[in-house]
C-alpha cells in the first residue's frame, strides 16, 4: 500500500507499523530486543506495529535502532533557497559594522567642562545683576 493525501490516520499508522515490523523480522529480532535496542518499552513497540498511535519520541528511538533516522530527511526535507533568493541574500551581505547613534556619544569626548581635580575648588563667576548694564570682570579670588 503506499500512503497517500487521502488515507486515514488510522490506515497510515496501520502501514507504518506493518513495515516496521518487516523490518524488525528482516534483521530477525523479536519485539522484546528491538525494544531493548531502542530503549523503549516491549508493549511500545506491539502498539506501534498494531498500529496504534506512539510517542515521536519513541518512533525516533526505534527509528533510529532500525538504523532508518536518515529517512526523516527525505520525510521532511531541508528548507532550500533558490539560486535567484540566494544571489539576492549574497548583494545585501554586510562589508562593515554601521555606526549607532549611542556610539557616536561614547567615541567622542564631551565638550562639557571638566571640573579640574586641584586641591583648591574653582570659585564660580558672579552672576550680572539686571540693572547692571556694564561687564563685569571676573577675578581669581573674587568672592563677590
Amino acid at each position: 500500500m503506499n500512503l497517500s493525501e487521502l488515507a486515514t490516520d488510522r490506515a497510515v499508522l496501520l502501514e507504518l507499523g506493518q513495515r516496521m515490523g518487516a523490518m524488525r523480522l528482516e534483521r530477525n529480532w523479536t519485539q522484546a530486543e528491538l525494544a531493548d535496542q531502542a530503549g523503549v518499552s516491549k508493549r511500545t513497540v506491539e502498539r506501534f506495529e498494531a498500529g496504534e498511535s506512539v510517542q515521536l519520541s519513541s518512533l525516533i528511538r526505534i527509528c533510529r535502532a532500525l538504523g532508518l533516522l536518515a529517512g526523516f530527511d527525505s520525510l521532511i526535507p531541508a528548507p532550500t533557497i533558490s539560486p535567484v533568493e540566494l544571489l539576492k541574500l549574497q548583494g545585501n551581505k554586510r562589508q562593515r559594522a554601521s555606526k549607532k547613534s549611542s556610539a557616536k556619544n561614547l567615541a567622542r569626548p564631551s565638550r562639557k567642562r571638566v571640573e579640574s581635580k586641584s586641591a583648591e575648588p574653582q570659585k564660580s563667576r558672579p552672576k550680572k545683576s539686571p540693572n547692571d548694564n556694564a561687564p563685569q570682570k571676573w577675578k581669581w579670588g573674587d568672592d563677590s
